[in-house]
């Protein structure tokens, strides 16, 4: 079957509180807008994993830009520092290509330099066969869900250029509950990466958002161990860790000049979107100005359903 009859056949989406301005589709399972199944499609029918990738993943508005920006820093501490690494002037998603997306940037990363870091969003079940098949790590963080719809709410609800007025929480909130988000159903999203991990224990590393927040230090060095560039004891003395983190933060990231005022792919105008949209709030709780008691009430219990037995804890 050609691509395009795919998706003909896929449920379809109008997303009715952005005014009709994405229409998502139901393939393998997730819902996404049909460029970016296309590249699905694209990276399993071609991509061939390296043992030395890292794959860098996530759902949307989890903490990603902060986990690549920290993952390219750890990666590429030896060829510069924090005055001349390529974060000051270039913003973490164009970093670090994402495999859905920008293929033939991870195949020239693979051909010409090495460089071990890809990102991607897609879940567990849709990744190409021979990264599965690979011994490559993986890194996947996740977030309390009440921020993450806020998040991705706010981030669409800007991006189409809407008033919150012109675009009601409710219903983004009701789509998300039935799984209609970006890259959603989230649960099903964490559920496939974490199942993965209790089958080859040792390959993926979950990182939650909240944790890392409250304890960047000894989490920064969780990761930079596990995706095979640990601090050596002259680094830790040195301050090294302390440098990525503050290079990395919230703070620092958003008032660079690139992310204040750049767009992240340009030549798209389908998709292109301002950079400062990644860069919103990095706060935890935020979701307590936009949920009602009801709300607050039928998340928990939905996630209580779906992530029972796990131990993960989204609330």
């Amino acid at each position: 079957m050609e691509d395009d009859d795919i998706f003909k056949t896929c449920p379809q989406h109008t997303i009715s509180w952005l005014k009709g301005n994405i229409t998502m589709y139901k393939y393998l399972g997730f819902w996404n807008i049909k460029s970016f199944h296309e590249g699905t499609i694209l990276a399993q029918k071609c991509f061939k994993a390296e043992p030395s990738d890292v794959l860098v993943s996530s759902c949307p508005k989890t903490g990603t830009t902060w986990l690549k920006a920290l993952a390219f820093a750890i990666v590429t501490r030896d060829k510069f520092d924090e005055s001349t690494t390529p974060l000051l002037t270039t913003m973490p998603h164009d970093c670090i290509p994402l495999l859905e997306h920008d293929l033939k940037k991870v195949e020239d990363n693979h051909k010409n330099s090495g460089f071990p870091l890809v990102a991607t969003h897609l879940p567990y079940s849709s990744l190409p066969e021979s990264l599965v098949a690979s011994d490559c790590k993986i890194v996947y963080i996740y977030r309390n869900v009440k921020d993450v719809i806020v998040s991705h709410y706010r981030f669409l609800q800007e991006a189409t250029k809407l008033s919150v007025d012109d675009a009601p929480f409710e219903a983004a909130f009701d789509d998300f509950c039935q799984g209609i988000s970006w890259c959603g159903p989230y649960w099903d999203h964490i559920l496939g990466y974490w199942k993965a991990s209790h089958e080859r224990p040792g390959r993926i590393l979950f990182l939650k958002y909240e944790d890392m927040k409250r304890d960047p230090r000894n989490n920064v060095k969780r990761l930079a161990e596990f995706i095979g560039y640990p601090f050596s004891i002259e680094e830790e003395k040195a301050g090294v860790v302390e440098n990525i983190i503050k290079l990395c933060s919230f703070e620092n990231m958003s008032n660079l000049e690139v992310n204040k005022s750049g767009t992240h792919r340009p030549e798209e105008e389908d998709i292109a979107i301002e950079n400062r949209l990644y860069f919103r709030k990095a706060k935890d709780g935020d979701w307590e100005n936009y949920f009602t008691e009801e709300m607050k009430e039928k998340i928990d219990k939905l996630i209580d359903e779906k992530l029972s037995g796990t131990g993960l804890v989204l609330k």
